[in-house]
């Protein structure tokens, strides 16, 4: 599997993401975030965007993370386990993506990624693999405020198993927001130290 161009093109369509702004329809919303969503071209579910945000440590609701290979600079496998939810009645899962981080003229950096085979993380007993499907987050400066970061997250999750689409939808979207208001909170905290 040639990892490097699916990387690089799972960036292409993230900025894309990014550029086009028709269809999304806000799902949720908090004082810190807005949860928006559109139906995902690459598989049946949607595409969620978390707009805006102060920055991202989405890894914070993984229970663990593991790098596989280091393929060429700034691109990784990565196998991401999350525990249970919803009072379990979500199973644990695990993705194994490809990742880059790439840096743009601007200043712009993403992170992107989308789900791969890859030998070194063959699926494990007790959990269901998911797949992410073209996803990751762009970190654009503000200009004139060099403190500040806009943070735009995609996600297009199939969290695999038997779960249905509307459990899927009500979950992601209210998990998203929370994760992100506490993420705030910790951020503002943070200045204070």
């Amino acid at each position: 599997m040639d990892y490097e161009h699916k990387a690089k093109a799972v960036a292409d369509c993230l900025m894309s993401y990014r550029r086009d702004e028709s269809g999304w329809k806000v799902c949720r919303k908090s004082n810190d975030v807005v949860v928006s969503w559109r139906p995902s071209s690459e598989f049946p579910g949607n595409v969620v965007l978390n707009q805006p945000c102060p920055l991202i440590l989405f890894y914070s609701v993984c229970e663990s993370i593991s790098l596989s290979s280091i393929f060429v600079q700034d691109i990784s496998i990565c196998r991401t386990v999350t525990p249970s939810a919803a009072m379990g009645i979500i199973a644990p899962r695990d993705f194994v993506d490809v990742i880059l981080v790439k840096q743009y003229e601007d200043g712009s950096i993403s992170s992107n990624a989308t789900n791969v085979i890859h030998p070194s993380c063959p699926p494990h007993p007790g959990y269901v693999r998911g797949f992410n499907h073209a996803c990751g987050c762009i970190c654009i400066p503000i200009s004139g405020e060099p403190r500040k970061t806009e943070v735009s997250s995609f996600f297009q999750t199939d969290l695999g198993g038997l779960l249905p689409r509307s459990v899927v939808d009500s979950f992601f979207p209210s998990s998203m927001t929370e994760f992100y208001s506490n993420l705030a909170k910790a951020v503002k905290s943070l200045k204070d130290i």
